[in-house]
């Protein structure tokens, strides 16, 4: 794929993952095996409270053609097909979920040198077309997102934001909620050798006039372990440690609490992840 400005789900997606990803206050256990042939077959478990689910997906790749199946302990059957490159810059998605007829949506992403451009729609009589598209350069980008309703004939999302990266800093404004909320990020990688990163994002809902201020930092102890930390302004406090103990088999001990409250328990998650 050509470089450039990314897609929508770009925009900002640097500081979200440093303030989001990984952190979980469940129980996870993922196992991956792969076939002689190189299909690769994944199964997931998760305790979250006295519920248990799961799934096993199977992911089967040949040539610019990759087919993901997985079901779940619901029995829905959900197969994703993506072909990269069917004409140059261009990616086709194709996904539906058994038993669910109107699961069904086609989604085009098309990536150039000062463009990034995606839309779906769903393969029903009344689909929900969704299109986003990017311009700019890897630099400074301004996109949008919209979806309509072809059955009530309205729109059910629209949303906008503008993208601003200079070597190791990337910032990043958008409007989300239909405008009702304005979010801004910051990211800052300071020490590329230890992979050392600051972050923040203040949000702000119109309607009730509410503020979400959340900052984060990440350091790496050593070349296999990584600390997080966060903390927002209603004072929950959260601290992950990942490990990766083997290669691509990483174990991560994720921690929560609030500090206006010290009397609640905190919460605690595991997550496992073995690769062979």
């Amino acid at each position: 794929m050509a470089k450039g400005p990314g897609l929508y789900s770009d925009i900002g997606k640097k500081a979200r993952d440093l303030l989001n990803k990984d952190y979980q206050t469940d129980h996870k256990f993922s196992i991956t095996t792969f076939s002689p042939t190189g299909v690769a077959i994944t199964s997931t478990g998760s305790k979250k409270g006295d519920q248990f689910v799961g799934d096993v997906t199977t992911k089967l790749k040949n040539k610019n053609i990759t087919t993901d199946i997985k079901v779940d302990t619901s029995s829905n059957v959900t197969t994703t097909v993506t072909i990269d490159e069917a004409a140059p810059g261009l990616k086709t998605i194709l996904n539906f979920r058994v038993p669910d007829q109107r699961s069904g949506k086609l989604e085009l992403q098309y990536f150039h040198e000062h463009a990034g451009i995606s839309t779906s729609v769903g393969l029903t009589a009344s689909p929900i077309v969704n299109f986003s598209s990017v311009l700019g350069t890897n630099t400074l980008a301004l996109g949008t997102d919209v979806s309509f309703d072809t059955k009530t004939g309205v729109f059910t999302k629209y949303n906008a934001g503008l993208s601003l990266t200079n070597l190791d800093l990337t910032a990043a404004l958008t409007l989300n909620d239909k405008f009702d909320t304005v979010n801004a990020s910051y990211f800052h990688q300071v020490n590329p050798l230890s992979n050392t990163c600051v972050g923040a994002e203040v949000a702000h809902r119109f309607s009730t006039n509410e503020n979400t201020i959340t900052v984060g930092a990440q350091h790496q102890l050593d070349p296999l372990t990584t600390l997080k930390t966060r903390v927002n302004n209603t004072g929950i406090a959260s601290a992950l440690i990942q490990h990766e103990w083997r290669p691509k088999s990483l174990i991560t001990l994720s921690g929560e609490v609030d500090v206006n409250s010290i009397d609640r328990s905190a919460k605690f998650g595991l997550a496992l992840a073995l690769k062979p």
